[in-house]
């Protein structure tokens, strides 16, 4: 971390002597964000996602009204082996030669990977073709109103696993996710999930239909011995 503010205070004196600069991406919650009020010196925080983990700052001078978005979320497409994760992927692409620096949040959405990528590793995705052996194809994702369709959800449960907190994050019966689960159309983390796994912080539950749950945190432990969990759903 204190190599990260190093290499931002100098990258926040080139701006204040009127360079625009764009960092890498930075895993947000490694950020000191007091760092970045200096007189002078405005910034932009980008992930491409709405509440990402992983953005690209960029520092410009005040006397410039507004600098362009440099993050793009991407979608890759392809018939992805069921037993895929987002490592795997993240493997897949690192192989292809993308600097992970260059790469922001990955999501499972719908049957699709979407990426948030920035400079020499979006035009990358762009051209890519395979990944190993697995043909795949790559679009700008449509995130229109995606922001809308997000909602932060504090929900109370008696444990982690995904069967409970998904069936109460989504509003649905626990049976009628439980056969979501047991049909294949649930996913924790980009990969078939079972009703007995549990879920746990940064971890992203996706059901074929219903849409998306990132566990947040778990605020606290009830005096009944159940849990209180701030999720964000999006659907």
């Amino acid at each position: 971390m204190d190599s990260l503010h190093t290499l931002l205070k100098k990258q926040i004196a080139q701006a204040a002597g009127g360079r625009v600069v764009k960092t890498n991406f930075i895993a947000l919650d490694t950020l000191d964000r007091r760092i970045l009020a200096v007189e002078g010196v405005k910034h932009l925080i980008s992930g491409g996602f709405a509440s990402p983990t992983r953005a690209v700052i960029t520092l410009f001078p005040e006397h410039i009204p507004n600098v362009s978005e440099p993050v793009t979320v991407l979608e890759l497409i392809g018939d992805f082996p069921a037993a895929w994760n987002e490592t795997d992927l993240m493997v897949g692409l690192k192989n292809a030669g993308l600097e992970p620096d260059l790469l922001g949040d990955l999501r499972f959405h719908h049957g699709r990977y979407q990426i948030a990528a920035t400079g020499k590793a979006k035009d990358m995705l762009l051209a890519l073709e395979r990944l190993g052996t697995l043909e795949v194809s790559v679009e700008e994702a449509d995130l229109s109103g995606e922001k809308s369709r997000i909602k932060t959800r504090e929900a109370v449960v008696p444990s982690m696993r995904i069967d409970v907190v998904g069936a109460r994050g989504f509003g649905v019966s626990r049976a009628y996710f439980q056969s979501g689960i047991e049909n294949g159309k649930v996913r924790l983390n980009g990969q078939i999930a079972r009703s007995s796994a549990d879920i746990k912080q940064g971890d992203t539950l996706s059901a074929e239909g219903l849409g998306q749950i990132e566990f947040k945190r778990v605020i606290n432990e009830t005096r009944r011995g159940n849990y209180k969990v701030e999720l964000e759903v999006r659907k």
